[in-house]
């Protein structure tokens, strides 16, 4: 019987077929162990001499790292295993012989591995932070499409920026300018305004010379946008989602955080609803740490943002930013005109900002003088100021960076691990 090393707690005593690749091995005397995967996860192959012929125990142990084969034997429960499961082997067919594989059990430097990024994936840390990614992905779909959303395909081509910013990558629509995309946001609300609750989920651009741990040049971003809906109840959804996510994650990827060897004790207390601290007292809060230099009006760095987050053993949302350093479609406090009703969920264990949401203007004539201010005129932009002129509501969102997301839950550095194919600031390879 054909099967796959996920599937093999459901054929313990049979026999078995598996297409594997060799990842390593070791041998001593009779018995030679391979290490076995094949996409769905990893497993030991135990080869004896005295259950298979001698043309089989001599090809076990002349294998070489990555050769390919089918790989026939019998499924046993071994308690040692964190997959809990070996394959007594008792045939082997080489589909290829592999020779001279270029990333070996030993270490190797990041730019190394960087370069062979399309060999590292095979790795099992890097196997389990991508299973963790396509998890919250699933996850994130199961949420949306639960709770009513609809998922809307913003465009990647567009005629200008999101957020009026420059860092944006130019090209020529034929004879006219475009830019890769920096958000679906703006799309997604004139989709809300047709199909209530909405999300986007796709690639972003920026083009920022940074090289932070944090930053990629290409990302992917989650990005809800709710009619009918005001901050605070954004609010809400933002930790019961981000919940869902984190919770998802420790139910169905227990062994891959193993793999990672990840303290999900930290995640395990990551429930709704979640601390909120204002721009005010973080800024207060800072001082007290020692960061005598920050004054009021001035945005924060990661290491404002890990200050902040070691106060909290949750994630926690930054309210209510000054108007001056925000984007220019967020809705001013009624009260406070000089601060935004928005926030930043900032992941603890020094992951940053995760999410970035706040409530929209839905004002025809304040969002006018936005764009005079933000000298946002003419054409490109036209069709985003109609949406309030016709019908306008409450509305707010948010965007999720699934990258940092990925990186924060799986505990690791840096989140060129946490993207297939990262592209960086001086890396368009592979």
């Amino acid at each position: 019987m054909k099967t796959t090393i996920a599937q093999v707690p459901a054929h313990e005593g049979k026999e078995v077929t598996i297409g594997v690749w060799l990842t390593n091995k070791r041998s001593s005397g009779k018995i030679a162990f391979l290490q076995l995967r094949d996409g769905t996860g990893f497993i030991q192959g135990v080869v004896a001499k005295n259950d298979v012929t001698d043309e089989v125990f001599q090809l076990a142990k002349n294998l070489n790292q990555e050769t390919s084969l089918y790989i026939t034997g019998k499924i046993a429960e071994d308690k040692r295993s964190p997959f809990g499961y070996e394959m007594q082997v008792t045939d082997m067919e080489v589909i290829q012989e592999a020779s001279d594989y270029p990333i070996t059990p030993k270490e190797h430097g990041t730019e190394f591995l960087m370069d062979h990024r399309h060999l590292w994936l095979r790795s099992s840390r890097q196997h389990a932070v991508m299973k963790i990614r396509n998890e919250i992905i699933r996850a994130t779909y199961q949420y949306f499409n639960d709770n009513g959303y609809v998922k809307v395909d913003a465009p990647i081509l567009t005629g200008a920026s999101a957020e009026g910013t420059t860092e944006l990558f130019h090209t020529k629509y034929f004879d006219e300018d475009a830019y890769l995309s920096q958000s679906g946001q703006l799309y997604m609300e004139a989709a809300a305004m047709a199909l209530g609750k909405v999300f986007s989920f796709g690639p972003t651009f920026r083009a920022e010379k940074s090289k932070t741990r944090r930053h990629l040049i290409e990302f992917w971003m989650i990005e809800p946008e709710m009619a009918f809906t005001n901050h605070e109840e954004s609010l809400e959804i933002q930790e019961q989602y981000v919940t869902f996510v984190v919770q998802s994650v420790l139910q169905n990827c227990q062994l891959e955080l193993q793999t990672l060897g990840r303290d999900t004790t930290k995640l395990e207390a990551v429930q709704a609803p979640f601390p909120r601290i204002s721009y005010d007292d973080a800024v207060q809060l800072l001082k007290e740490k020692g960061f005598d230099d920050i004054e009021w009006g001035e945005d924060f760095g990661a290491p404002h943002e890990t200050a902040i987050a070691e106060s909290f053993d949750k994630p926690v949302f930054i309210i209510n930013y000054p108007t001056d350093i925000k984007a220019f479609y967020m809705k001013p406090d009624p009260e406070r005109p000089e601060v935004v009703q928005c926030a930043d969920l900032i992941a603890p264990e020094g992951y940053g900002e995760v999410v970035g949401g706040s409530q929209r203007i839905d004002d025809p004539e304040l969002m006018k003088q936005r764009y005079e201010e933000h000298h946002l005129s003419g054409p490109a932009y036209e069709w985003y100021l109609e949406l309030r002129q016709y019908g306008s509501v409450p509305h707010s969102g948010f965007g999720l960076g699934l990258e940092r997301t990925v990186a924060w839950i799986a505990g690791v550095e840096h989140v060129r691990e946490t993207i297939p194919f990262p592209r960086l600031l001086n890396r368009l390879y592979p």
